[in-house]
């Protein structure tokens, strides 16, 4: 069994997943991944769940009622990205204070 991991595009890693939006949900998620594929898989899976609970995606973290950050902790500079990227999201917050977060 080859067991080689897929290669994901360095470009990809942070960037706000974008689903087509339901109509009737109002509710906005923004979600990022990073590290291995399996986390981006997984996000996709995340966001269609939470699409049925009234969330539409989008690529604005300003406007986000709910924000997921998707990594892993076997990868080191996932890890520290998104320790990095904390400070942006608890700024947002302080505009933003309707917003929830989860990492």
């Amino acid at each position: 069994m080859n067991m080689e991991e897929k290669i994901i595009d360095e470009r990809q890693q942070g960037t706000a997943l974008a689903l087509e939006s339901l109509a009737g949900n109002s509710r906005k998620l923004y979600i990022e991944s990073y590290g291995c594929q399996m986390n981006f898989s997984d996000s996709e899976i995340v966001a269609s769940i939470l699409a049925e609970q009234g969330y539409n995606t989008t690529q604005l973290l300003e406007e986000a009622d709910l924000v997921l950050v998707n990594t892993c902790s076997i990868r080191d500079k996932a890890e520290q990205t998104v320790r990095k990227r904390l400070e942006k999201y608890n700024a947002i917050k302080k505009i933003n204070p309707r917003m929830k977060w989860v990492y």
